[in-house]
């Protein structure tokens, strides 16, 4: 009589990358700490945590991806969404206006989040899902874009909406920040004239 002995256990795979690149298909840079490759499959919006739960809370559902790196909020919208930031943010009146709003497109990188459901020890300010991406779904397909049609036609969530809301946000934050600081702060620079 012979004995089966079972296969060995395939060991968990704790690459982050390969699972970025094998469950998403999205680009990745070696690390440490590894990198997702923006302007390809997604871009990214990236703001103050403060400003971004605000956004979460106006916007709810309608967002894509959601990360947090330290003090920073990442919101990841469709590819191509960075080179139409500083054209909406005119469209909307906030051209001008310093908002810490800032958009990573082609050739940009984001630090990748530990995928979801491998929690473990990590760096304090590592970078975390709020709103992970679920492969499977069409991730790509449900990201924040500029609608084609003006009556919203598409599945995808509004840019617009999205972005107005993140500027609004930050000039909110930026305004509680400044009143926080005090009124010595609050003072404007003195204007500096040309002599005559």
């Amino acid at each position: 009589m012979a004995l089966t002995v079972p296969s060995p256990r395939v060991p968990l795979d704790d690459d982050p990358a390969r699972w970025y690149e094998d469950r998403l298909g999205w680009a990745t840079v070696a690390g440490p700490p590894v990198a997702l490759v923006t302007g390809l499959r997604f871009d990214v919006l990236e703001l103050p945590a403060a400003a971004g739960r605000g956004v979460l809370r106006r916007v709810g559902a309608a967002t894509g991806p959601v990360a947090l790196a330290g003090s920073r909020m990442r919101l990841l919208v469709a590819a191509g969404s960075a080179e139409e930031l500083p054209g909406l943010l005119d469209w909307l009146e906030w051209g001008g206006i310093a908002l810490d709003l800032a958009a990573l497109g082609t050739g940009g990188r984001m630090t990748a989040p530990r995928p979801p459901g491998r929690d473990g020890p990590g760096a304090p300010d590592a970078a975390v899902w709020l709103r992970a991406p679920v492969p499977g779904r069409g991730v790509e397909s449900s990201l924040p874009a500029v609608r084609a049609a003006p009556w919203g036609g598409g599945s995808a969530p509004c840019l617009v909406r999205l972005v107005a809301a993140a500027a609004v946000e930050c000039h909110r934050v930026r305004l509680l920040s400044a009143r926080a600081r005090g009124p010595a702060a609050q003072q404007l620079s003195p204007q500096r004239f040309a002599s005559s």
